[in-house]
């Protein structure tokens, strides 16, 4: 009877054991998918700083651009209101209108010889080209990040604790179809 006893109580203390590992492997995980959106975010509000000072640059020398201005503006505050209300889904969309918005900028600023020999033109441009491609590897580690907290959820035994403790999943971090088209030089130029 002595052995009995000792037998459950060593599984019972397994049990809770592995239980309290799967737990904090979730914890880790959505941490994660944090961090990891939290990466992006310092990326994003240093590109949002630096787009009213590129606009402000090309305005002196483009006055014949303006749509394309209010253009990267109104991209630049879609992309504001979408990361301040954590909307995953409309930040991939206005993330979108702000790449196609900018690629036509610096696309149109190459008929702006005087512009483009602009120090703080030139400057602004690598800043922000900077910027961008370190929010597409951002991206890249947050939708790993995400993937990797999906699954593990989803997966049994896991899939019992994170019912039970209402981990949920996180979004991806996609832009749409256009970010992945080709540019159509002839249009930009035409």
């Amino acid at each position: 009877m002595n052995l009995t006893i000792v037998a459950l109580v060593v599984v019972a203390f397994l049990v809770v054991a592995y239980a309290v590992i799967l737990y904090n492997g979730l914890v880790r995980l959505k941490h994660g998918v944090g961090k990891a959106w939290a990466n992006i975010d310092v990326l994003l509000r240093q590109r949002h700083e630096e787009l009213p000072k590129l606009v402000e640059t090309c305005k002196q020398y483009m006055q014949h651009e303006r749509s394309t201005l209010e253009q990267v503006i109104r991209a630049r505050g879609a992309v504001a209101d979408a990361r301040a209300q954590g909307d995953i889904a409309a930040l991939g969309k206005a993330e979108t209108g702000l790449r196609a918005g900018l690629g036509q900028l610096f696309a149109l600023a190459e008929n702006y010889p005087q512009l483009k020999a602009d120090e703080s033109f030139r400057h602004l441009q690598q800043r922000i080209s900077g910027l961008e491609s370190g929010i597409a590897d951002r991206r890249e580690l947050y939708n790993e990040a995400v993937n990797l907290n999906n699954v593990r959820i989803e997966q049994f035994p896991d899939v019992l604790l994170a019912r039970w403790f209402a981990f949920g999943p996180a979004a991806l971090l996609q832009f749409s179809e256009a970010e992945k088209a080709d540019v159509d030089l002839r249009a930009l130029f035409g």
